[in-house]
């Protein structure tokens, strides 16, 4: 988990999700609908971005995990995409932030930020009720060009 092993036994039916929050104590990653239709639970596992609150805990044995805890450097230094939603205040509530900053970092990694039709399609399973989302394009669409320079 974000670049540290943890070994845990949890059963059979236990979420990716519920796992993170309750036995790992990660509850940056949040638990909006349980049921894959908001996208709060973003976390990557092998790099792709997947619902937690889909997902078995045992289902991501051996893998690498990063949740919204692991994208900052060890220093502190923001991830580009985190940076980039407080510069552009891509946020109102909050709740829906770390599952966007995940999905966000996918997107510009696979190569679907080239313009701000793209960037909400590959958005579009993140729901912000607040509907902060001109402000969360505009994030994406930044952090994308500074990763590109």
């Amino acid at each position: 988990m974000n670049g540290q092993s943890n070994a845990l036994e949890v059963e059979p039916r236990v979420t990716l999700l519920d796992a993170l929050r309750e036995r790992l104590h990660l509850t940056g990653t949040k638990k909006g609908c349980d049921q894959g239709q908001c996208g709060a639970c973003t976390v990557h596992v092998d790099g792709e971005r997947v619902l937690a609150c889909l997902t078995l805990a045992a289902q991501v044995e051996g893998r690498s995990v990063t949740t919204i805890e692991g994208l900052a450097g060890e220093d502190g230094t923001l991830n580009a995409v985190q940076a980039a939603f407080l510069e552009q205040d891509a946020f109102q509530c909050g709740y829906c932030t770390p599952g966007q900053i995940m999905s966000a970092v996918a997107c510009i990694r696979e190569g679907h930020a080239g313009s701000d039709e793209e960037i909400r399609e590959y958005m579009a399973g993140n729901l912000c009720r607040c509907g902060a989302y001109p402000h969360i394009v505009a994030a994406v669409r930044q952090a994308a060009q500074e990763l590109r320079s």
